[in-house]
């Protein structure tokens, strides 16, 4: 009798853009190739193919619901689903579906784990509840050492249930010797930017905490100074129905004479391309970042980075002064200050080819060897094994003919 594949169950709202998005559609490839079986209970959105494509099976459900009826509602719907897929465990991204699945989970005496994505606000007794799901799981995944830290503070979770596994890069996908120039072209000619100007790169969803009215700013200090050359800047984000704040944005770059000097160009799907475009990238976020995959991508692809020195990024940021000229990969700027940003943005600016060479080479090197695709799998497939006495992990790391990452 052939012995029965693990059967782990995520649950996330939509799967579209976005670091969790992105990581559920990773573990679920991870679970195939180690031999288990992944299901994913979503709403769907533009990356449903990219799932598909791991092998892994897809069931449509309203994961995005968030009224107290409906989440009893979807954790009586997820328990059947439990029974009759014979699911071993539950992993929630999300605070609302994973209110359903700890309910769905209790009544079926599966294993719940989490993982942190975000740096939830609390700004209440009722939404500190709400987000407190995010560390209730039996194991409680953070994407960050930042995360894990920010998780204790706030729910006293014990380190024996927590476990860090930073977001990973597909080295892959992001290696700079496989971007076709054609395909660089193409976004320079989409976003109606010259040959030669050298692009400032901001890749975030448009909403306030991203910071690009910061980096507006900035780049009309610049300006002002006479520093910012033949640079475009390049928000490449939706506003995922923020209208209001978009055209604020579009209000500050006129009011500032900004309009041939910056593009809000939308939702860009081929970002490993866009860093190749991109002289220097800007992660602007004036609120932690609980990991920001943006400033990894970056360093993957060669790419000069700068980020605000808060949240996660100054885990994968060299930047002096703590690091030299010969160490650095970046920079880290106070948030919510365009004067800094703008003099790190020049700084990027004025480096030779030569010197933005070595970064970028030294950039790479770093992200791979600390914050790779792999390792992230399989710190979760251990996750798993730890709940159900399994050897996804094992499995996964002969599949990739690698070991499995030490701690």
């Amino acid at each position: 009798m052939a012995e029965k594949r693990s059967t782990i169950l995520q649950i996330i709202p939509e799967l579209d853009t976005g670091g969790a998005e992105l990581s559920t559609i990773e573990i679920a490839d991870a679970i195939e190739r180690a031999g288990g079986r992944a299901i994913v209970l979503s709403e769907g959105g533009r990356l449903v193919q990219r799932l598909r494509d791991t092998g892994a099976q897809l069931q449509f459900f309203p994961a995005a619901a968030k009224a107290p009826w409906r989440l009893i509602w979807n954790a009586r719907r997820i328990a059947r689903v439990i029974r009759r897929d014979k699911v071993d465990l539950i992993h929630a991204r999300s605070r609302a579906p994973a209110w359903s699945a700890l309910i769905a989970a209790r009544l079926t005496g599966v294993p719940f784990v989490t993982t942190y994505h975000g740096a939830y606000s609390e700004k209440s007794a009722l939404k500190r509840l709400y987000n407190s799901v995010m560390a209730r799981g039996d194991k409680v995944i953070a994407n960050s050492h930042y995360t894990a830290d920010l998780v204790r503070m706030r729910y006293g979770t014990p380190l024996a249930r927590l476990q860090v596994a930073h977001r990973g890069i597909d080295e892959a996908r992001f290696d700079p010797q496989l971007i076709a120039p054609e395909r660089v072209a193409s976004l320079r000619a989409a976003w109606g930017v010259d040959r030669d100007a050298r692009i400032i790169l901001n890749t975030a969803r448009l909403t306030t905490w991203k910071g690009q009215g910061v980096l507006i700013e900035a780049v009309r200090f610049l300006t002002e100074q006479g520093q910012l050359g033949n640079a475009v800047l390049i928000l490449a984000g939706d506003d995922q129905g923020r209208s209001g704040y978009r055209a604020g944005l579009v209000a500050a770059i006129k009011s500032a004479g900004l309009e041939d000097r910056v593009r809000l160009v939308g939702h860009v799907d081929d970002i490993p391309a866009a860093l190749m475009a991109a002289h220097v990238a800007v992660v602007a976020s004036i609120e932690p970042e609980a990991f920001g995959r943006a400033a990894t991508e970056a360093q993957a692809m060669g790419t000069p980075i700068i980020a605000t020195d808060i949240g996660a990024p100054p885990e994968t940021v060299l930047s002096p002064p703590r690091f030299g000229p010969d160490s650095a990969t970046g920079w880290l700027v106070p948030p919510s200050d365009p004067e800094k940003l703008a003099s790190a943005i020049a700084a990027a600016l004025a480096l030779s080819p030569e010197q933005r060479a070595r970064m970028g080479a030294r950039a790479r090197a770093h992200v791979l060897a600390s914050f790779s695709l792999t390792a992230m799998k399989q710190k979760t497939l251990e996750v798993y094994d730890a709940l159900l006495g399994t050897n996804l992990a094992q499995s996964g790391a002969r599949i990739t003919g690698r070991s499995a990452p030490e701690d």
